[in-house]
């Protein structure tokens, strides 16, 4: 860990060509540009998926036009089957978690910010950066490419759980090379996360200006680095469990497969293997990723909050510290998704107190962001905004968590949607709700100009009613046993359930076309937008001390030194009520 003298030289020239500044580019802020980019395809590519699902949720009859030229299999006619509704289910799944709530805060965001908050030129390893993004991006390919093989997607949901994803053909549609396709996507997805989050912590460690000790790391910084250090250990489990389910489809051993199991009457060739072994690796995995989605959004937040309140938050280090204890926690709690695979009863007992536990440290961050807003002169500005509401939605999605933790209620709420609520709340939005606050606070920085605030305010009011119209009732729905990844509701008692589900559909439609406005005010303002201001946010961390966008090595030659910490609000400095990290240091008075 060094706390060098001067930035480290970059390692690469400046691009000339438009392959090399563009396409397979070294520089860390077009990198940064390409992961949100890919993020961006992906959302809109998922809430596209979701809008199919709740059309034929509540219109199950009803033939969706061009659809069938997407699958003539899937849907005959238009009319969605209800194998076809399971392989949308695991497309937007697969897309939203992987693709998207790991992409944009961390490694979108992580790769532009990063080295600019530390004063560094670059990422420490250039060329592993590129690699990460290329090979993330061959695995979207691979993703999106099962769309169009006869067989389609798979059926078997994000979590691929066997031995429904292990067994090949004879389990359903999509689970032949449809299955091998989602493998092999997210064995590559998680070689390019290695490969970003040891390139994250080597820069963070190694490439520090003069003078930025960590204890003058932006908060936003220590959230990247604690996601890289999760990332680093829960990607390097995904991987060879991604591998293992590719051997016992393809190469006849049987890790996940048990012996004498009959599918489709026909006897598997596999024994000795065991389908909770998936259930461990994924979720040993699957659990940090909810982290790794949101303490990127925490720290983002966070850094956005202090520069809108004009103050410092009541406790930076207990902020860190925090932050460090779930990525530590997260490790301990993953079998309480294992509820209801048949444990020991002694073990949901033990995973469950420490799922319980976990809350504690969260909740510490959420009060210190509720106490520091308490009688500060907040500016309600888009990226402020942004920021309430994900306090908002993450405390709302939180709170659910609570009745999934005893092992008593979540057995009978586990298949419901009221687990689907939970989830898309405390994760999925509240993620989403931390991009769209880093996109507007730092859009003016990575391109030069303003978004426009009218429209990023209404795209904002729309937003908050909107998913608390769409993700509140699921709770509901769950309490009422309406049984998720259902296609259609046939049974009496699902009945009445129906104009609730019409209800969601409608609010889903409205919500996602809300987005339209965001995508407007991006492309517009990149090339129409009012010239951004040197500091429009009046923010102290280093990268409102370069210009906008920052030149290729981001300082323009100088060699930073810091001399403050990150959250220098509320003092008289040079700049007004605040006092930037590269400020020098005031003289001293005379007779001192």
């Amino acid at each position: 860990m060094s706390d060098a003298s001067a930035p480290v030289a970059h390692q690469h020239a400046a691009p000339t060509g438009l392959l090399r500044k563009y396409v397979f580019s070294l520089d860390h802020k077009m990198i940064g540009k390409q992961y949100y980019g890919l993020a961006l395809v992906s959302v809109f590519l998922g809430m596209i998926l979701s809008w199919l699902m709740r059309f034929h949720l509540v219109w199950t009859n009803a033939a969706i036009p061009g659809l069938r030229l997407l699958s003539k299999n899937g849907a005959p006619g238009g009319v969605m089957t209800p194998e076809y509704y399971l392989s949308l289910l695991t497309m937007h799944g697969t897309l939203m978690v992987f693709f998207v709530l790991t992409n944009a805060p961390f490694a979108g965001f992580g790769n532009y910010f990063l080295p600019i908050q530390i004063g560094a030129e670059d990422m420490a390893f250039p060329r592993f950066n590129m690699m990460s993004f290329w090979v993330t991006f061959v695995a979207f390919l691979v993703l999106i490419a099962s769309f169009f093989i006869p067989d389609g997607p798979p059926i078997s949901g994000w979590t691929a759980y066997a031995p429904l994803s292990a067994v090949g053909k004879d389990a359903g549609p999509g689970l032949a090379w449809g299955q091998n396709l989602w493998a092999i996507s997210i064995g590559l997805f998680c070689v390019g996360q290695l490969l970003g989050s040891l390139n994250f912590i080597a820069t963070t460690l190694d490439l520090r200006t003069k003078g930025m000790t960590l204890s003058r790391l932006p908060i936003s910084t220590w959230a990247w680095f604690i996601t890289s250090c999760i990332g680093l250990l829960a990607f390097a489990v995904l991987l060879p469990a991604c591998v293992l389910l590719i051997l016992d489809r393809v190469a006849g051993t049987s890790f996940f497969i048990p012996a004498g199991l009959v599918i489709s009457d026909h006897l598997q060739p596999h024994s000795g293997g065991s389908p909770l072994l998936w259930q461990h690796l994924f979720w040993f995995f699957g659990h940090p990723e909810v982290y790794i989605a949101i303490v990127p959004a925490m720290g983002i937040v966070s850094h956005i909050l202090m520069a809108s309140m004009r103050k410092p938050l009541l406790s930076v280090k207990v902020v860190y510290v925090s932050m460090i204890a779930i990525g530590f926690l997260s490790y301990m709690v993953w079998g309480h998704h294992m509820f209801l695979s048949g444990m020991n009863p002694f073990s949901a007992l033990v995973f469950s107190f420490p799922t319980l536990i976990i809350t504690i440290p969260a909740t510490i961050i959420t009060m210190i962001w509720i106490g520091s807003i308490y009688g500060a002169n907040l500016r309600f500005h888009t990226p402020a905004l942004f920021s309430l509401g994900f306090v908002s939605v993450f405390v709302a999605g939180g709170v659910s968590g609570f009745f999934l933790a005893q092992p008593s209620l979540d057995i009978y709420l586990h298949g419901t949607y009221f687990v689907v609520g939970h989830f898309h709340m405390v994760m999925g939005v509240a993620a989403i709700f931390g991009i769209l606050a880093g996109t507007y606070f730092w859009f003016p920085k990575m391109s030069g100009r303003m978004m426009n605030d009218t429209l990023g305010k209404i795209h904002f009011w729309l937003t908050f009613i909107g998913v608390y119209c769409i993700f509140m009732p699921f709770h509901f729905l769950g309490f009422a046993g309406n049984v998720r990844r259902y296609s259609t509701f046939v049974d009496d008692y699902l009945q009445p359930l129906l104009p609730l589900h019409k209800f969601i559909s409608i609010a889903a439609f409205v919500t996602g076309a809300a987005q339209l406005i965001f995508l407007y005010n991006l492309i517009y303002s990149r090339f129409k937008g009012a010239p951004a201001p040197e500091n429009p946010w009046e923010a102290t961390s280093l990268e409102w001390s370069t210009t906008s966008p920052p030149p290729f090595d981001n300082f323009g030659g100088r060699h930073i030194v810091v001399n403050h910490g990150p959250n220098e609000y509320g003092v008289d400095g040079a700049h007004g009520d605040f006092i930037m990290q590269d400020s020098p240091e005031p003289e001293p008075a005379a007779g001192d």
